[in-house]
């Protein structure tokens, strides 16, 4: 007689808080629950670039929804995703903007939880009604202004029979007070305020997309911000923050004087290369893009690489012109089971610092650097060690500039290309940025390579009067003729040819320009 199969263990379900919205404000503990999570269930304004933390294969299922909506059914249907779910034996992320205890439902959504006897986990997040004030620049307590803060929610549940917010205490009470959701509702809560006795010159920020590259506030009082926010047309997401601190925004404002702030950048390197750069425009306060036009695939045959490895001791110099030259080497050279000892006695050269910096993470020391850095350069710095008599590998991309092989040959030396990687075309289907360069929204496209530029304007085609508000930016000369070749103005170019100096270029450029 057969046995019954034992019933499915139940899931846990986190309830986790996203933060803000700029996704380096999560948690530790929520990033590696994302990267745990089977299924992972999110909101309207959790950042969906933290949906990269999780695994491959993970569900991820969209249940956002906009200030204002009427969502009991919406929110009953939520419930139900996470307990079915869980029932079905999955690890489940409930991903919520801010923190899920302030005003995120998250209350209501942990008691479903334990009437269906779902384990459970709250995961707390950095909530928008501290974070976001501050980067605007605006504390919300101060010795001198503020001892008291209060967070108020814009936007009770329309089923109550009446409101549970006592208005006199707080127009005379807290020093500060935090709306979340309020924008709808504006007008009434100045009204309420001003009525219950507050002062109507006090003073009021309206903070929209907190956090992000594209945040933007407006500072008024209680008897003039209505009016201002017509003016300006400002919609919801909106934290709005009264009192005497919002004063001192005008000192304190760190995060929108950054000089990059509002710029919109997009960055054409492969998916793999691109974070890198992006974190770097970031960090000077850039919307940096990602809109990847290369991507880096193995070589058709790896008979050459292969060859040259098996005789690796007859090299005098490996000459790396690229990080991915040296990372597909070094992956190359682990498949054949040889480890670092067969390069001991073997000169290292590095087209410039990044790709020095990738040769020396395997503990190596890179032998020489040139003062320029591209092939020139490098036959440059060659020349006065010696070429001829010599033996170089150049393992590179298989389709790369001839100058340097030849020059090496007619020199006296003997060269070995081989194919380390293949730069092919992406196409990266991504109708946000494409929907940014028809409207002429971006500020700066850059280009790190002749390559991602050739597959950047094949990808436009004759759409290139997308790029007639935009500055085009190339990392060294070599990109900006190929940029020439295709009668694009080079706007930016940086003296060193490295992607540090191509974003202090762009800061020159757009300080100049200001």
């Amino acid at each position: 007689m057969g046995q019954n199969p034992s019933p499915k263990k139940v899931g846990p379900v986190y309830l986790v808080g996203a933060g803000p919205g700029d996704p380096k404000l999560i948690t530790l503990r929520g990033k590696e629950l994302l990267e745990r999570a089977d299924v992972v269930i999110y909101d309207y304004l959790a950042n969906p670039k933290l949906l990269a933390f999780a695994k491959e294969g993970a569900e991820k299922i969209y249940v956002g929804k906009k200030g204002g909506s009427r969502s009991a059914l919406h929110q009953e249907h939520i419930h139900d995703l996470m307990i079915d779910a869980a029932k079905a034996g999955k690890c489940v992320v409930r991903l919520k903007g801010g923190d899920p205890f302030i005003f995120g439902r998250g209350g209501e959504e942990a008691e479903a939880l334990v009437a269906a006897g779902i384990p459970f986990e709250v995961v707390p997040g950095v909530t928008s009604a501290i974070s976001v004030p501050t980067y605007a620049g605006i504390p919300l307590t101060h010795r001198e202004l503020a001892s008291t803060v209060a967070f108020v929610t814009g936007h009770e549940d329309p089923a109550k029979t009446g409101s549970l917010i006592d208005w006199a205490k707080l127009a005379g009470g807290p020093d500060t007070l935090v709306f979340l959701m309020g924008m709808g509702n504006l007008s009434a809560i100045v009204s309420e305020l001003i009525r219950n006795g507050k002062n109507p010159k006090t003073p009021i920020a309206l903070i929209r997309w907190g956090t992000h590259p594209y945040q933007k506030t407006l500072v008024g009082r209680l008897d003039d911000i209505v009016a201002k926010v017509g003016a300006e047309g400002m919609k919801p997401p909106v934290v709005m923050v009264v009192g005497d601190v919002v004063s001192l925004r005008s000192r304190l404002n760190w995060f929108e004087s950054k000089p990059l702030f509002g710029k919109r950048i997009v960055v054409t390197r492969s998916k793999e290369q691109a974070p890198e750069f992006m974190e770097l425009l970031s960090s000077y306060g850039a919307e940096a893009v990602p809109f990847p036009t290369l991507q880096i695939v193995p070589p058709p045959s790896w008979a050459e690489m292969d060859a040259a490895l098996e005789r690796i001791e007859d090299y005098d110099w490996i000459l790396f012109t690229s990080v991915n030259g040296v990372q597909s080497f070094r992956k190359r050279l682990a498949a054949l089971r040889k480890d670092l000892r067969a390069l001991k006695d073997i000169s290292l050269c590095a087209i410039g610092p990044r790709t020095a910096a990738e040769i020396e993470a395997w503990g190596l020391q890179v032998d020489l650097i040139p003062s320029e850095f591209k092939a020139e350069g490098v036959l440059q710095a060659l020349d006065e060690r010696g070429i001829a008599g010599k033996r170089f590998l150049l393992p590179r991309a298989m389709e790369a500039r001839e100058i340097l092989p030849e020059e090496i040959q007619k020199k006296g030396g003997r060269v070995d290309v081989v194919p380390a990687y293949r730069a092919v075309r992406a196409d990266p289907d991504d109708a946000a940025t494409e929907a940014l360069l028809r409207g002429k929204r971006v500020d700066v496209v850059t280009f790190a390579s002749s390559s991602t530029l050739r597959n950047f304007m094949e990808l436009l085609g004759p759409r290139r009067s997308w790029l007639s508000e935009s500055a085009v930016a190339c990392i060294g000369p070599i990109t900006a003729d190929t940029a020439r070749e295709f009668g694009l103005k080079v706007d930016i170019m940086p003296s060193e040819y490295t992607l540090p100096a191509l974003a202090e270029s762009i800061v020159d450029y757009f300080t100049k320009k200001e």
